[in-house]
């Protein structure tokens, strides 16, 4: 089981570099960072998880911006988008944004995605919530399309362009991987659909212990005719305790993503500390 740290980088949290050689220094394996544009101040749309929305949402900086400043200050560590909100981002150029990084960083990028939650955020992109995630299946297929194509083109019912030439390619073949977040059954239906991957998070409402719905997620793989094994399943918000890192290990988890406070890095390295010390038990 592999092991990341998630992290909302802000003006007043770790930098990016320096957060990342520490965890490269403690054997993390990935980075990830989410992202929104802008919350409006309207505020109508609650959070998923049923809590107040905390600061860091108003305040987190661009995450291609910000994975980049890690890639470069590290040789192993994989950075990640969790989530790049692609019902809000242009196709095109996010296809670049994806290839860019993963040349930049010697193919170490993991895209993660998702469809959003926020109405308003959504509605201020020009984005209608109610067909999101149609809108985020086929920027996805239209930008793999851009990724392995030396003429992409691509027609949809809400996306579409003509040939183009479009470079630079990803390092990764055919491309990064494309990681799905989202809830049991249906964030699980769009990472079988579209996906090579899904995050699903360990905190929701709507169930007590996200490894239960994992045999399900595998049954949905077999009857798409894919292999269960070709889709990792990274868990976001893991808490930090070894009992519930060997379930999920036992449970066939293939990451686990800590999420770290939006603090400095002193604040930070004593529990960055306390997660290698679990590692090296596990």
């Amino acid at each position: 089981m592999l092991f990341g740290a998630g992290v909302f980088f802000t003006d007043y949290s770790a930098k990016p570099a320096e957060l990342a050689k520490a965890l490269e220094d403690r054997g993390f394996e990935s980075l990830w960072t989410p992202e929104h544009s802008h919350i409006p101040l309207s505020r109508a749309t609650p959070m998923p998880a049923g809590m107040e929305l905390p600061k860091k949402y108003y305040d987190v900086m661009d995450p291609f911006v910000t994975l980049t400043a890690a890639a470069m200050a590290t040789t192993s560590l994989k950075v990640a988008t969790g989530i790049c909100l692609v019902a809000q981002r242009d196709p095109i150029q996010t296809a670049k944004l994806v290839a860019s990084i993963d040349q930049v960083s010697d193919g170490r990028f993991l895209f993660g995605v998702g469809s959003g939650w926020n109405v308003e955020e959504m509605a201020d992109h020009g984005t209608d919530f109610h067909s999101r995630h149609t809108l985020v299946r086929e920027r996805i297929e239209a930008m793999k399309e851009i990724w392995t194509s030396p003429e992409p083109e691509f027609q949809g019912e809400l996306v579409e362009f003509p040939p183009m030439m479009a470079w630079p390619k990803p390092v990764q073949k055919p491309h990064p991987p494309v990681h799905v977040g989202g809830s049991f059954p249906y964030g699980a239906r769009r990472a079988v659909v579209y996906g090579d991957g899904w995050i699903p998070h360990i905190r929701r409402p709507d169930y007590p212990d996200v490894t239960d719905f994992l045999p399900d997620f595998h049954d949905l793989a077999r009857a798409a005719g894919r292999n269960p094994e070709a889709l990792p399943v990274t868990i976001w918000g893991t808490p930090c305790d070894m009992d519930t890192l060997r379930r999920f290990q036992d449970r066939g988890v293939s990451r686990i993503v800590a999420e770290l406070d939006s603090t400095d890095l002193d604040g930070l390295l004593p529990e960055l500390d306390r997660w290698a010390g679990l590692m090296t038990q596990l």
